[in-house]
């Protein structure tokens, strides 16, 4: 996921500044953030998938889009929210990015303009995604419980009905 990460982090300022003009005044910690940001969305969807399996694409898109979206402050102010979507702005991932990109490309990335709370809300997303996914994951292996449905096994596929 890192190293797909600055591909597409790559992909997108070319896209954004070389293609369409977008005014970046601040290039490298735009993409920087970028790149920061891809990951750590990443990793915490692949920590998701690895803990919950399929049903985890649920999961990650009732997560990181249907609880995001209405809470990152983007179209719809906080204020204008019911009380349950404020309570989620506070941690929900996408505000703290639309925060810290606000903060870059319209306020000279000055830090108290929400750039370091992006940063520090990343940290701990990549924290808890890293420690879920790896705890969990290994508290399934000491207990031998298998991830892998029966039907998708090598070797009962090879038996015959």
């Amino acid at each position: 996921m890192a190293g797909l990460s600055v591909l597409m982090g790559t992909l997108v300022m070319v896209g954004a500044v070389g293609l369409m003009g977008m005014d970046a005044s601040h290039l490298p910690l735009l993409w920087l953030f970028s790149v920061a940001a891809i990951a750590v969305s990443g990793i915490g969807a692949l920590s998701l998938l690895a803990v919950f399996g399929t049903p985890g694409m649920l999961v990650v898109t009732l997560v990181f889009i249907g609880m995001a979206v209405p809470t990152a402050g983007a179209t719809t102010p906080i204020e204008a929210l019911p009380g349950f979507y404020r309570f989620l702005a506070e941690f929900e991932p996408l505000r703290q990015l639309t925060g810290g990109l606000r903060s870059i490309l319209y306020y000279d990335a000055q830090a108290d303009a929400g750039l370091t709370r992006a940063w520090v809300m990343m940290a701990a997303g990549l924290t808890a995604g890293v420690l879920f996914g790896f705890g969990v994951t290994n508290w399934y292996d000491r207990k031998g419980l298998d991830r892998i449905p029966a039907e998708g096994k090598p070797e009962e596929a090879a038996v015959p009905v």
